[in-house]
């Protein structure tokens, strides 16, 4: 054996191999409880590294040329895979093969170029090259994921940062160290330099780990806040009534059964004579005549008012932190706008309601309510009209 060339550290050898078959399991583990193309394709790329892990030792073992040629490959292909997955992100499917593609189709090309590199200046122009490719590529991964944010990615990032730094490293030590012809130095310094690349994989691995429990966080975070939305829209749709879109008469009464105090006014109307109008004119003219009052009456309040359908022709509305004489005035333009309401087909009806307030403040909704209801039916029989049923 040449003495210029290191003997192979076992050591070292199965340190790279145990790591690469712990790192694949762990990246694998986490793409299968996330299914993130990203820690797949990590996966790939230590299955590579375990196999240029073995013809590189027995590369240096033999010294034999013919190992560089499949050891070229498969770390070729380590770096493939991971610009593969620099590029895919988190993304769930891998969008752009043709990088990939036409980074396969240069494959012969560079296989033959290490195996020229490695014949005619020796194994460490090879070791050079590729530790300097390595961190470039460490260093793409760490700039593709910089927009996110948790603590398991900023570790994750900071391994692949440092990781690039220490092959980058590797590279300018190798040229170094095969410039002055040491090889009992150089053999030394390849065994430290296998655990150091062991931590900091350790590391990255863990991160992964990290950051796939985060992950997993943000999606339960994210569909726990979807459910709730969801309940929240499916209650809302529980408490509307169907024909006028107002709220309904099971949602008042939880508005009166809270126990939080009412600060307001609490508005009764309802219309006159609407049986008879549903008599003559049919039940399809009542209802459009219920469902445009409920558009009347929704776009007559603020949005922090509340209107209610209490039952048939008779509404409900809560005034929030507004005074009663504002209410009355309020309501006497609903009444205004009324008289002029137009049915299609028939033209203008002499639509009217009567109406009552009351103020809740410093006192239970319910009694509100029904001094509000009873100012309702007195002013309906001031003016002659005949009570609506509920």
């Amino acid at each position: 054996m040449d003495p210029s060339y290191p003997a192979p550290d076992t050591a070292t050898f199965y340190i790279q191999e145990i790591g690469a078959l712990l790192f694949g399991m762990a990246f694998l583990f986490v793409y299968r409880q996330s299914r993130i193309v990203y820690f797949g394709l990590w996966t790939i790329a230590w299955l590579m590294r375990f196999l240029a892990a073995i013809f590189g030792y027995e590369l240096l073992r033999t010294l034999n040329a013919g190992w560089l040629a499949p050891h070229a490959t498969f770390e070729f292909g380590f770096l493939i895979v991971l610009i593969a997955a620099a590029r895919a992100g988190f993304a769930a499917d891998m969008k752009d093969w043709r990088t990939v593609l036409r980074l396969i189709a240069i494959l012969p090309m560079f296989v033959t170029l290490v195996y020229a590199v490695g014949t005619r200046w020796s194994i460490e122009a090879w070791q050079t090259s590729d530790a300097m490719v390595l961190g470039g590529v460490y260093f793409y991964n760490f700039r593709m994921l910089r927009q996110h944010q948790g603590i398991g990615s900023r570790f994750f990032r900071f391994s692949l940062l440092l990781l690039s730094v220490l092959f980058i490293e590797h590279a300018i030590t190798f040229l170094y160290l095969y410039n002055r012809d040491d090889a009992a130095v150089w053999a030394r310094y390849l065994h430290y330099e296998g655990y150091w690349d062991f931590v900091l994989h350790c590391v990255l691995a863990f991160s992964a780990m990290a950051m796939w429990s985060e992950n997993s966080l943000d999606r339960i975070r994210g569909l726990m806040a979807e459910l709730d939305r969801l309940r929240r829209e499916r209650r809302h749709v529980a408490e509307l009534d169907g024909l006028t879109g107002l709220l309904n008469q099971a949602a008042l009464a939880r508005r009166i059964e809270q126990p939080n105090e009412f600060g307001g006014v609490v508005a009764v109307c309802d219309m006159n004579n609407f049986k008879e109008i549903n008599d003559r004119y049919g039940h399809l003219v009542g209802d459009e005549i219920l469902r445009n009052i409920g558009s009347l009456l929704q776009s007559s309040i603020r949005p922090t008012d509340e209107a209610f359908r209490w039952g048939g022709d008779e509404f409900v509305i809560l005034f929030h932190n507004q005074d009663a004489e504002v209410v009355r005035r309020r309501m006497g333009e609903i009444e205004a706008r009324l008289r002029d309401f137009q049915v299609r087909g028939y033209g203008v009806l002499p639509i009217s309601f009567s109406w009552g307030t009351a103020d809740a403040q410093g006192r239970p909704m319910r009694e509100a309510l029904d001094e509000a209801d009873r100012s309702m039916y007195s002013r309906k029989r001031k003016r002659g009209g005949t009570a609506g049923e509920r």
